[in-house]
């Protein structure tokens, strides 16, 4: 479909739930906001849901602190954004996918796999740059609140502006979304200058103990339950985290192991170019980018490791 198809479609329902997935970004939360933002234009009424808490770094945003954990109302529409598959909503994904509803998914993962009756997926920096575009072809205007969701979503995304990920079109869109009123200053300071005392000492214990493997060509850290417990910090403070690693010289890939529970791990892999992550996510059935993906692994840390690290091999480029 097209996102003028798409937006069609949009004006017909009269109410939505807008669904983020597990863990929210901050591409998926400024996703599900702006868009929400867009339908109060066209006078359809929504709420955005997640069954994982929204972190804390992100109230500084009106909204955030509204985000409910399951639909509280009967809405005629259900929305995914930022989710390349039915799996990545979590504890909602049965909620999403056993319903009745219309069901939208926008996206801009290359690994989605069209769920939805209704789906757009479209490769950019952020799912925040097609939800942008998606506002001309529904004819509305981007108040600056919601012009500060969709900048908070590309802005975070695409690291700030500096993964490969970017594009002339991404800076276009920070362009739009600053004359409609958003605050890049505010944005800034809150996403990437200012973190608790708990995320600065989990931050130097894990950067400490960065393993290197094949050649110093892959690196590698785990943030443990006990790490964090011990540091006084949250899972989703280790977001970023990742981009140290692969900043090393000689790295091509780097993975973040964190154990969300014993014998689980969320893996987040990035490639400065020459290796396809996305590839090696998906022999564990996660996804995403070619620069930037995801997947889980069960198992004791050490075996972890080793299969993450024998799977990465296969993939790197010589």
């Amino acid at each position: 479909m097209t996102l003028r198809e798409i937006a069609d479609k949009l004006k017909t329902i009269e109410s939505a739930a807008i669904f983020c997935h597990m863990r929210p970004d901050g591409d998926t939360l400024g996703a599900a906001l702006g868009l929400q933002g867009l339908l109060r234009a066209c006078g359809i009424p929504s709420e955005v849901v997640c069954e994982s808490p929204v972190p804390a770094k992100f109230f500084f945003l009106e909204g955030m602190r509204e985000v409910a954990s399951a639909p509280t109302k009967d809405a005629q529409a259900f929305i995914a954004v930022d989710s390349s598959d039915e799996a990545r909503l979590g504890a909602l994904c049965e909620t999403f996918t056993k319903s009745k509803k219309i069901k939208f998914n926008i996206d801009h993962h290359v690994s989605n796999t069209r769920f939805g009756d209704y789906c757009y997926v479209e490769e950019r920096a952020a799912t925040c740059e097609i939800v942008t575009a998606l506002a001309d072809e529904l004819e509305v205007p981007i108040d600056a609140h919601t012009a500060n969701c969709l900048l908070l979503g590309v802005s975070s995304d695409s690291g700030n502006f500096a993964h490969k990920n970017v594009t002339e079109n991404t800076f276009l869109t920070a362009a739009k979304l600053l004359r409609c009123g958003a605050d890049i200053h505010e944005i800034q300071y809150n996403m990437f200058k200012r973190q608790p005392r708990e995320r600065a000492l989990l931050f130097g214990r894990t950067m400490s103990k960065i393993r290197y493997f094949y050649g110093d060509k892959i690196a590698l850290i785990s943030v443990g339950k006990k790490t964090l417990e011990e540091c006084g910090a949250s899972a989703d403070m280790t977001e970023g985290f990742i981009d140290f690693p692969l900043s090393v010289d000689g790295v091509e890939v780097a993975a973040c192991l964190l154990e969300t529970k014993p014998h689980s791990f969320k893996i987040s892999l990035r490639s400065k170019g020459r290796s396809d992550v996305n590839k090696i996510a998906s022999v564990y059935g996660g996804g995403g980018h070619v620069l930037a993906s995801g997947c889980m692994i069960g198992g004791e840390l050490e075996e972890v490791v080793d299969k993450l690290v024998y799977t990465i091999r296969q993939h790197i480029e010589d």
